[in-house]
């Protein structure tokens, strides 16, 4: 099983920055399967950033140029560090980890998600 825990939320006034931390245990097989979603109340969840296979990044046009998506592979952590934050950035952020070996057929695991409020 594969467990996600993420830390670093808290409140910003716009123009701040925060770091998120994905903490990841079990049984992973790479680290090239994480990424972190967004949610903001009555909107869908949303891709904010993820690695793909050879540790590519792929960003949501909306953080390009903010956000950073980096891991340290020894701690099996994953991270997401936001600067520039706005308001519309307000989110409950998850972290995510989806393994694919065969199309269609995903190991999926989600965390608890963390609170990220920006003030105006």
């Amino acid at each position: 099983q594969v467990q996600l825990v993420e830390s670093g939320g808290g409140l910003v006034q716009a123009g701040g920055s925060l770091r998120l931390s994905c903490a990841a245990s079990g049984r992973i097989f790479s680290l090239d399967a994480m990424g972190w979603y967004r949610q903001a109340p009555g909107k869908q969840r949303e891709l904010v950033a993820r690695f793909s296979r050879g540790g590519n990044t792929n960003y949501a046009d909306f953080v390009k140029g903010r956000f950073t998506i980096s891991r340290d592979n020894n701690k099996n952590t994953v991270y997401l560090q936001m600067n520039s934050l706005q308001p519309e950035d307000t989110a409950v952020y998850f972290c995510n980890y989806d393994w694919c070996p065969i199309i269609g057929q995903c190991a999926t695991a989600w965390g608890q998600g963390t609170q990220v409020t920006v003030s105006s």
